[in-house]
C-alpha cells in the first residue's frame, strides 16, 4: 500500500522503505520550506487538527491549510516522480 500523506491520522502502518523514503523527504522540505515540515509534523504524525497546528506554530488557520496542501504536493512529488 503506497504511502498516503493525505490524512492527518497515521493509519497506516508504513514499511522501513516507505519511512526512509518519508524522512529523507521530509529533510529536503525542512531545508526549503521549515514550517511545511512542522505542519506535516503537527498534522500527520501528531493528528492536530487545522486550530492546533494553528495555535502551535503561532500562525493562522488559512496559513496552515495553504501549508498543508503545499507540503502534500511537494511530498507527492518527491516520493512518486512521474513515471515510478
Amino acid at each position: 500500500m503506497p504511502l498516503r500523506v493525505s490524512s492527518a491520522h497515521i493509519g497506516v502502518d508504513l514499511g522501513s522503505d516507505e519511512l526512509l523514503a518519508l524522512d529523507e523527504a521530509l529533510e529536503r522540505l525542512s531545508a526549503l520550506e521549515p514550517r511545511l515540515r512542522q505542519v506535516v509534523e503537527c498534522r500527520f504524525f501528531g493528528g492536530l487538527t487545522e486550530d492546533e497546528t494553528a495555535a502551535t506554530l503561532g500562525v493562522t488557520s488559512r496559513t496552515v491549510q495553504r501549508d498543508w496542501a503545499k507540503a502534500r504536493a511537494w511530498l507527492y512529488k518527491e516520493l512518486y516522480p512521474a513515471g515510478e
